[in-house]
């Protein structure tokens, strides 16, 4: 069920969820959040069934479960649809139709377009498969609101533009892997030098929506300081990979970008939901 890309999953959601102008009954509230924990994991189950292949041959996942042995590959299939429907209709029961839908559509994007279609084929694949992980913040504005506006909009760019650098750092000290899989990563397939100059440009992208919640009044002047730094540190350390030429220090310093974006991610929703948390007093 990739338990830590669940957590990142849920944090979202329920960072969108509570800073929404709605507020949701406490029981609701948990019940909606297991609903989208169990449907990131279903979405998690899926992909390792039909990933098991390449997982066997990747050092970052040749333990799962399946290359393991200690999950079957139709035991997962199985367990994957049965979580995507259990999850959405619970959802459907403790929220709305709208996020129940979402959540949904968020699996099937993720298993159908981005697992069978996109990840074996192009090297865009983390960029257009990146807007299945940036739905939950919008999944979770719509359990509260019922209705999709601006705001969530903002909170999904904010993950969108945030993904290819995440995901392109890790691909630059992991090539290995990924070409012995043969995944048609950016740097099996542009080059380490163009992959570098994407990862910066994304990291530059990500500046005026890490900031725009202060410009549409979704936070204050507290949160437009901390999201600035966090988002200029965030540009700082792509520059200077992107000066690199030197494979051995690239790859630290491409591990340090991934390590410090998921860091990152977390402290922009925390911010946000802090914020408005302090502006509630």
């Amino acid at each position: 069920m990739k338990p830590r890309v669940m957590s990142l999953v849920l944090f979202t959601c329920m960072v969108g969820m509570l800073i929404a102008p709605t507020n949701v009954p406490l029981t609701n509230s948990i019940i909606s959040l297991i609903a989208v924990a169990l449907g990131s994991g279903a979405a998690g189950a899926l992909n390792m069934w039909y990933e098991s292949d390449l997982d066997a041959l990747m050092s970052r996942t040749c333990l799962r479960p399946i290359p393991t042995g200690r999950v079957k590959k139709n035991q997962a299939l199985y367990f994957g649809s049965f979580l995507s429907i259990l999850s959405t209709t619970i959802l459907y029961y403790s929220s709305n139709l709208l996020s129940s839908i979402l959540l949904l559509f968020t699996i099937c994007f993720y298993f159908f377009i981005y697992t069978i279609w996109l990840k074996r084929k192009t090297p865009q694949n983390i960029v257009i498969g990146g807007a299945a992980g940036a739905l939950p913040p919008v999944i979770g504005w719509t359990i509260a609101t019922g209705q999709i506006s601006i705001e969530p909009i903002i909170l999904f760019l904010i993950i969108f533009l945030w993904t290819p650098s995440h995901f392109w750092a890790l691909s630059l000290y992991k090539a290995g892997d990924y070409k012995r899989a043969k995944i048609p990563m950016l740097p099996i397939t542009d080059g380490i030098q163009k992959t570098k100059f994407n990862i910066l440009v994304y990291s530059l992208a990500m500046f005026p929506v890490a900031i725009a919640p202060y410009f549409f009044n979704l936070a204050s002047i507290a949160y437009l300081i901390i999201s600035s730094l966090m988002t200029i540190f965030y540009v700082v350390l792509c520059l200077k990979l992107f000066r690199e030429k030197n494979t051995k220090f690239s790859n630290i310093i491409a591990r340090k970008i991934f390590v410090y974006s998921i860091f990152y991610l977390f402290v922009i929703f925390l911010a946000l939901l802090m914020d408005n948390f302090l502006r509630l007093f």
